[in-house]
């Protein structure tokens, strides 16, 4: 090998040049622990305006944009600090290995350094730019989620109850940024739907792990699919119920609208409900966004769904 060849590769990176590979696969590696694709779950942020009436105005939506993009730095925050803790675990793991922490592509205190100052940044932006509330239940996610990572995700039952509270957290968050008041019916109906989803997903994760001992998270080893099943299934029927009251509920002002479509709304809601059952029936619920877009019946479904609801609440 030449000398000029040696002091091309010693030679340092210049000030103005590109990035080094190992930098750009640095930050490749925080976008990916970042986890892009679980993004759309913040989405629920407009659930309350948009079951109020209150979506369309630009200080509505500039107000509920800011919210996403907050809600969505403590959710990373809290994917960053979780794959750090667990990174020599994951190394064991036949998926999770292959995480950038667990993978050695981000460095364990990077990945603890960005998801502080992520964690920090959110809630004090929320309260210079939010109302109060808006801060205290970013900061009360925060502190969930990170006990979560440590202790909570071991606990039978109460890693049901976080990952399904983190769920309606989002749904009450743009409520809360635009000051519209929480329908009991919306909260109980969100709550139950979002343990449907979650139960379905534990469930499907402990048909295909059956005789795969380490395959996927220990605490499924404590539940019986049996269990699960029967959770599921009773949070499914207490979501339908709670949005059939709501829908059957006038609120003493009757409709002008063509056709009662809160009412007919109930219709498309029970069908998915019931489509998104057959996939946890066969053990092949995961990630809900996964199951809702793969699906062309589901996602048709979701469509009619939102459209009948969007005539209701403009009363067409």
């Amino acid at each position: 090998m030449t000398d000029t060849a040696v002091l091309g590769q010693r030679a340092p990176q210049r000030p103005g040049e590109p990035a080094t590979p190992r930098a750009k696969g640095v930050l490749s590696g925080l976008l990916r622990t970042a986890r892009p694709r679980q993004w759309v779950k913040n989405v629920l942020v407009v659930a309350a305006p948009a079951a109020a009436g209150e979506l369309f105005s630009v200080p509505a939506l500039s107000r509920l944009a800011l919210v996403f993009v907050l809600f969505t730095a403590c959710a990373c925050a809290v994917y960053l600090v979780n794959d750090a803790r667990d990174a020599e675990a994951d190394r064991a793991h036949p998926v999770k290995r292959h995480r950038p922490v667990a993978a050695g592509q981000v460095p364990v205190p990077l990945a603890y350094a960005v998801g502080g100052v992520l964690g920090v940044l959110a809630p004090l932006v929320a309260a210079w730019l939010c109302p109060p509330s808006v801060a205290a239940l970013l900061t009360a996610y925060l502190a969930m989620q990170l006990a979560y990572c440590v202790t909570l995700k071991h606990v039978l039952v109460v890693d049901l109850a976080v990952v399904t509270t983190g769920f309606l957290m989002r749904a009450m968050i743009g409520g809360l940024a635009l000051g519209i008041p929480l329908s009991r019916w919306f909260l109980i109906t969100t709550g139950f739907g979002a343990l449907f989803m979650v139960a379905a997903k534990r469930y499907s994760e402990a048909v295909q792990m059956a005789g795969q001992a380490g395959a996927t998270r220990a605490l499924l080893t404590e539940y019986t699919t049996g269990y699960l099943r029967f959770v599921w299934q009773l949070a499914a029927g207490v979501a339908v119920l709670g949005y059939c009251l709501w829908a059957m509920e006038e609120g003493g002002v009757p409709h002008t609208s063509v056709l009662p479509w809160r009412q007919l709304s109930m219709v498309a809601f029970v069908l998915a409900v019931l489509r998104y059952a057959v996939f946890a029936d066969r053990g092949t619920a995961g990630e809900p966004e996964d199951v809702v877009l793969r699906d062309r019946a589901l996602a048709l479904i979701g469509v009619v769904w939102v459209a009948m609801y969007g005539l209701a609440v403009a009363n067409w």
